[in-house]
């Protein structure tokens, strides 16, 4: 879902760069990646984890954001579905400082991506304590958790609850997908 850009630049000139462009790009660190669009399911399950967060930070220190704002790590830019953050960040910002809890909604064209190079930056991110790759064509999630100096990876299924013990709340994995049409599962998968 992303097309390169050809020009080479450092974090500093990107950021400088961006804030003209009307498009949204990632920046892998050489060069800006113009983000497309996403599906309609895509929205929808990232509307309900939206919700679903809010709900449950309302009076709490941490407040979820996404999908338009960016972090920056390991230098480079990224552009979370959602994220959780329990530091103050300057309201006309367009970065969040200190993410908590990352979650990405996994596409077929950007599931290496999500998987594997957005899990090794945000390992290499000290603020960011959980990872969740949320699956888009049926309910289930892959959760990275940091313990101590290493991560531990689990899978969460239908009638699972994803709990955050860093933000301070859980939530039923079913939640995430409400309203969501799913394909049906192929039957080597059932």
């Amino acid at each position: 879902m992303n097309v390169a850009l050809r020009q080479s630049m450092t974090l500093e000139q990107f950021l400088q760069w961006e804030e003209e462009q009307e498009l949204r790009y990632e920046f892998d660190g050489v060069r800006p990646v113009a983000m497309t669009g996403g599906t309609l399911r895509h929205n929808r399950i990232n509307r309900n984890l939206i919700m679903a967060l809010d709900q449950r930070l309302k009076g709490k220190p941490c407040q979820a954001f996404g999908p338009d704002v960016k972090i920056v790590v390991a230098g480079k830019v990224r552009y979370p579905d959602s994220l959780v953050t329990c530091t103050p960040n300057v309201e006309t910002g367009s970065i969040v400082n200190d993410p908590v809890v990352v979650f990405e909604i996994i596409s077929e064209s950007g599931g290496r991506t999500d998987r594997i190079e957005k899990l090794q930056e945000y390992q290499a991110t000290p603020s960011i304590q959980r990872y969740v790759i949320l699956e888009q064509n049926s309910i289930g999630a892959t959760v990275f958790a940091r313990q101590d100096d290493r991560w531990i990876g689990f899978a969460l299924i239908e009638g699972d609850t994803l709990q955050m013990p860093e933000i301070g709340i859980e939530v039923p994995m079913a939640e995430f997908y409400a309203g969501v049409e799913l394909p049906p599962l192929p039957k080597s998968d059932r």
